[in-house]
């Protein structure tokens, strides 16, 4: 059996599960075995998941009400360990990075990190993962099975609904151990309107904006008529005009929207990491040596404020 551990916000599945599904089946095919999901903390989430695959477990509680790296950690050792799973996926999310380690190592297992393809060779899973800021592709093997595993958001395609699973629920000892840490309060960051990780339009912009009231005078702007995501460049995120929550690159998000605008984005290869699989890209800058024009599909050499406020003037024409 393949398992995948859901990754879902309010009850609803994040793309990146969907993607999972997939990474998932291709295991399934070389080693054997059907795919399965487990729901942590919320049933309609569990729900949600049989629509995907054939068998989902549910694990519910107050206790994992907030996400705890060490009860997640206690929840899919459990699980793997008594339904005999082969390889375990988590998506290479915060989140899924802080405990797919320690899953790893409660099983005592192999451990395959962020990685963007899947293949299995007679007993071994091989992996590829980006490294050296995105600059070389390495292959790594597990050894042995199980294998724990975390992909790399937005690597593989998202698989449809279509399943009519069944939903067992089961019941998981805690330790106070797991409970050590404490959530005492969120904070919800003001960020694009649209999650980057979901977005199928993404406008980001760089230093060439110029000012954090650049963003809010442009890319604000466009990005609603657009109904798109906002990113930045690290350059953007350590000045403080924006969120990191809405860096993209080897220290931020990796994204894969079907339309990227980059405005004032000069094409660092840390920033080029991260939205690399995008499927079309628009550059606009003035600097006419600028690297990203380097992977644009379309590009346009101009100032920002004199090239933006007409296109989203244009753009609202179109809309209406």
């Amino acid at each position: 059996m393949i398992l995948i551990v859901a990754d879902h916000k309010d009850g609803a599945l994040r793309k990146s599960t969907l993607e999972l599904v997939n990474a998932a089946r291709a295991l399934a095919e070389g080693l054997g075995g059907e795919v399965a999901g487990l729901a942590i903390g919320d049933s309609r989430a569990a729900d949600a998941l049989a629509k995907l695959v054939p068998r989902v477990y549910s694990v519910t509680g107050e206790e994992l009400a907030e996400f705890r790296a060490e009860s997640y950690t206690t929840v899919v050792s459990h699980v793997a360990k008594e339904k005999g799973a082969k390889a375990i996926l988590i998506s290479a999310s915060r989140a899924g990075l802080s405990y797919s380690p320690r899953v790893a190592l409660r099983l005592g297992v192999p451990l395959l990190e962020d990685v963007i393809y899947l293949e299995v060779e007679g007993e071994h899973v091989i992996a590829k993962r980006y490294s050296y800021l995105s600059r070389v592709t390495e292959t790594v093997r597990a050894e042995s099975l199980p294998v724990v595993v975390s992909v790399k958001p937005n690597t593989f395609p998202a698989a449809p609904a279509g399943e009519s699973g069944q939903v067992e629920t089961l019941a998981v000892p805690l330790g106070e151990r797991d409970s050590r840490v404490k959530v005492g309060e969120k904070s919800k960051a003001i960020i694009g309107r649209v999650a980057l990780e979901e977005a199928a339009v993404v406008v980001a912009g760089g230093r060439g904006v110029g000012s954090a009231e650049g963003f809010t005078e442009l890319l604000e702007p466009l990005a609603d008529v657009l109904g798109a995501g906002i990113g930045a460049t690290r350059a953007v995120v350590d000045a403080g005009w924006r969120p990191h929550a809405e860096q993209i690159g080897q220290t931020g998000k990796t994204i894969a929207p079907n339309l990227y605008l980059g405005l004032g984005v000069s094409g660092a290869v840390q920033h080029l990491s991260g939205m690399n699989r995008a499927k079309v890209v628009v550059a606009i800058n003035k600097d006419a040596d600028a690297p990203i024009f380097k992977v644009a599909d379309y590009g346009i050499v101009g100032d920002l404020h004199a090239v933006v406020p007409p296109l989203i003037e244009a753009l609202k024409t179109v809309k209406e």
